[in-house]
């Protein structure tokens, strides 16, 4: 008989299906969907009226908020504030680079040297913030502004590197001059009151515009009538009393939606902040699903801001409790003292409000009044230096538990205060002081979130049992999004995305839809979902469904618009790109993508995805580039290795696609498919035994994939070993009796 091998190794038009990574983001609904009408709320035009106006009316006001981090967010360069800081100028030295500083023609003048060269110069036009440090912006061209990495501490009259040891390399999306630091895209919004960035993505270019520098009144109370101020000048003028309006009347819940856009780690869904809107429907919360952003417990780690913590508490995302039952909205100062716990006291005192339990500091704290070990937020609101000088509470007021310290190297507040102790010190004194009250819930979620971040298998169960009882929206919709990886293959997972997408919470529904959008079959539950309240929601149905969207659709428009508005950023415009190649359309993609990569050359995410579009061209040499470059940007992900294996060997690169074979296995020994395709190159380049160990190695790994040990018969009945190859055939049928490829290897075999 004569046989050909029935198998190749995986060409290249097979791998965008084989690899399926440009799905992102998600969608979904719920058994039976609850739809609530699309009632987005229009909100007003932004408020003519300047901050100034309103000090004739409001004067106690106007003087604390003038002097608040707020008013005091942005301002232009004066000699007044900074010439001293520039003045002598001389050289500054900083992580190896020395700066020239000079006061010139009335703004602030920089010039780098880098090993004794001239580098750089420039002058500066704007400020960002007040203390603990001020940073200097830099016109750069084209309407773009960045803000510079050499920055002033006032309190200390000192210059340092904002950035420390990282971002340091041109060319880098971080680095002060790239586009992580392009002030129109990524600070100017929560700096200046009315901003509109105007990015042009022809010419990438902007015509920003603004109307009052830093935060000001009507940046927060938009919703008054453009000309109230006016108004309330003429009655004032015309002897009419004054009606301001009491606090008794104020929606403080809905009031902290005004605060959390620029007090939160978000994605702008609209690009516009407006008082009075509802959050969800302008901004994507960040999530505490990335052990890399947050810890698994919730606690901040990387620049996370206030309001992820808050929700995710049990005081703000159970009880109630807002940013302004602690903070005076005006001078952004707590509104009782911290230091004897006053703040905490308004709740937790001997009149408690919110439910919330009476508490002894010191008999719970087991510290002597007075002393730092005894005050609230020591324990609960921990620290965190961010920019190298600006210290943070965590607002998650997360029980201290030095237990998850030695598990999982989460930080506690006992060892940062007592850094002269072991975390095993830290452990006897919380279990002596607090016993059972330390397996909290809190501790459990824990142990279950980085399971989930990990890839445990048996997280799964773990998170659906929590899920099923989470009565914190933020946490639940966290647990949900980290079931996205089992989804698949788990049923159970999609009965509890269903149920979930009918709450009444928006980041549940936003969760539950990501989640059923993993699973093709899900995709008809998506379609009413295009009519949620919730923008969020909506555009996470829309975002898997694109292919299907009629052009003149509100959700095509709406899509559109959520995707132009992030457009002058790499993960923006590889977006578009993303967008354009599902709905088929890969030639438009190129362009996109390629415009992403150029932005952001260092990301593994956006070399994967052109490389994936470029294979889909049928651009293989260049597609097993980008794949293989995006292996090396993320050196212990096996899967990205492998990708770019697939690619080289459609490409017909043989030698590199065994190298990226062996690259996958060394950092993942267990990867069943390497070693399959491994086995296939190694018989197409006539290293029989050692496909056939290769081959042997992956049936080892998985025992139930029918493939395997068909291909190893097709090399033993190539090398006449017709007995072992026969018998690895019906190995093959016992495993899955329908495989037709090994059915026919029989049927010749025995003729």
């Amino acid at each position: 008989m004569s046989f050909r091998p029935a198998f190749t190794f995986r060409s290249a038009p097979a791998l965008a299906a084989a690899l399926g990574l440009l799905a992102a983001a998600g969608s979904g609904c719920q058994r039976e969907p609850v739809v609530a009408a699309r009632t987005t709320a229009t909100v007003p035009a932004h408020a003519s009226f300047a901050s100034a106006d309103c000090r004739e009316c409001h004067e106690d006001v106007y003087k604390a908020w003038s002097g608040s981090h707020h008013a005091l967010a942005h301002r232009p360069v004066s000699a007044a504030k900074d010439a001293a800081a520039f003045t002598p100028g001389g050289p500054v030295k900083v992580n190896d680079i020395e700066y020239q500083l000079e006061w010139k023609d009335g703004k602030p003048s920089f010039l780098e040297r880098r090993n004794g060269r001239e580098t750089d110069s420039y002058t500066a036009e704007f400020v960002l913030g007040h203390t603990p440090l001020v940073q200097y912006v830099v016109p750069a061209g084209g309407g773009r502004f960045q803000a510079a990495e050499l920055t002033y501490d006032p309190v200390k009259k000192e210059w340092f590197n904002v950035f420390g040891d990282e971002r340091r390399q041109p060319g880098e999306w971080g680095h002060w001059r790239g586009r992580g630091m392009n002030w129109n895209s990524m600070c100017a919004h929560c700096h200046l009151t009315e901003y509109r960035k105007n990015y042009d993505p022809v010419t990438d270019t902007y015509a920003t515009t603004w109307k009052e520098h830093g935060i000001g009144c009507a940046q927060c109370h938009s919703t008054l009538p453009a000309d109230h101020a006016e108004t309330q000048r003429r009655k004032k003028a015309a002897g009419a009393p004054s009606a301001p309006v009491q606090p008794s009347k104020v929606d403080w819940k809905r009031a902290q939606e005004t605060c959390a856009p620029c007090h939160a780690r978000n994605e702008l869904l609209t690009g516009e902040l407006k008082a009075g809107a509802t959050y969800h429907d302008h901004f994507r919360l960040t999530l505490p699903t990335d052990a890399a952003v947050f810890y698994p417990d919730g606690q901040v780690r990387d620049e996370d801001f206030n309001y992820t913590s808050l929700l995710t508490s049990r005081m703000g995302g159970k009880a109630g409790v807002t940013c302004l039952d602690c903070h005076d909205p005006h001078s952004g100062a707590t509104k009782l003292p911290v230091q004897n716990n006053a703040i905490c006291l308004q709740c937790h005192g001997p009149s408690p409000r919110n439910n919330a339990p009476i508490i002894d500091p010191v008999a719970h704290s087991r510290h002597a009044l007075g002393s730092k070990g005894n005050q609230c937020v020591s324990c609960h609101m921990p620290t965190t230096t961010y920019m190298q000088r600006d210290p943070r509470h965590d607002h998650g007021f997360i029980k201290p538990d030095p237990l998850l310290t030695k598990e999982l190297g989460i930080p506690n507040a006992c060892n940062g205060c007592h850094t002269d102790k072991n975390v095993d010190w830290a452990i006897e004194h919380t279990n002596r002081w607090y016993g059972t009250k330390m397996e909290s819930r809190q501790r459990q979620r824990t142990r279950v979130v980085a399971a989930a971040q990990a890839g445990k298998p048996d997280a799964a169960e773990q998170l659906l049992a929590l899920i099923a009882s989470e009565d914190v929206p933020a946490w639940k919709a966290t647990l949900l999004l980290l079931t996205r990886p089992y989804a698949p293959a788990q049923p159970r997972v999609i009965e509890a995305a269903r149920a979930a997408a009918g709450e009444a919470d928006p980041l549940v529904r936003s969760a539950a839809a990501q989640v059923l959008a993993t699973v093709p079959t899900e995709g008809p539950r998506l379609r009413p979902l295009l009519n949620d309240s919730s923008r969020l929601v909506r555009l996470d149905a829309a975002w898997p469904l694109s292919a299907e969207l009629a052009p003149d659709s509100a959700a095509r428009k709406e899509l559109d618009a959520y995707l132009a508005v992030s457009a002058d950023q790499p993960a923006g415009r590889m977006r578009i790109g993303q967008d354009l190649f599902n709905r088929g359309r890969a030639a438009e993609a190129e362009p996109h993508m390629r415009k992403a990569a150029e932005w952001d050359p260092n990301s593994a995410g956006i070399q994967d995805a052109l490389g994936i579009v470029l294979n889909e061209l049928g651009k293989t040499t260049e597609a097993a580039a980008a794949l293989w470059r995006a292996a090396q940007l993320n050196p212990t992900e096996a899967g990205a290795a492998f990708n770019a294996a697939l690619a080289f060997a459609g490409a017909g690169k043989l030698p590199d696609a065994e190298f990226a074979l062996r690259e996958t296995l060394r950092r993942n020994p267990r990867h069943d498919r390497a070693w399959y395709n491994l086995g296939l190159l190694l018989a197409q380049t006539a290293r029989a035994p050692e496909a056939i160990a290769a081959l042997q190695q992956a049936e080892q790994l998985a025992p139930n994939v029918a493939d395997y040990p068909y291909a190893r018969a097709t090399i033993l009945w190539q090398r006449n070993e017709r007995p072992a190859a026969q018998a690895a055939a019906r190995r093959a049928l016992e495993i899955d009796p329908t495989h037709g490829p090994s059915r026919a290897f029989l049927q010749q075999a025995n003729r």
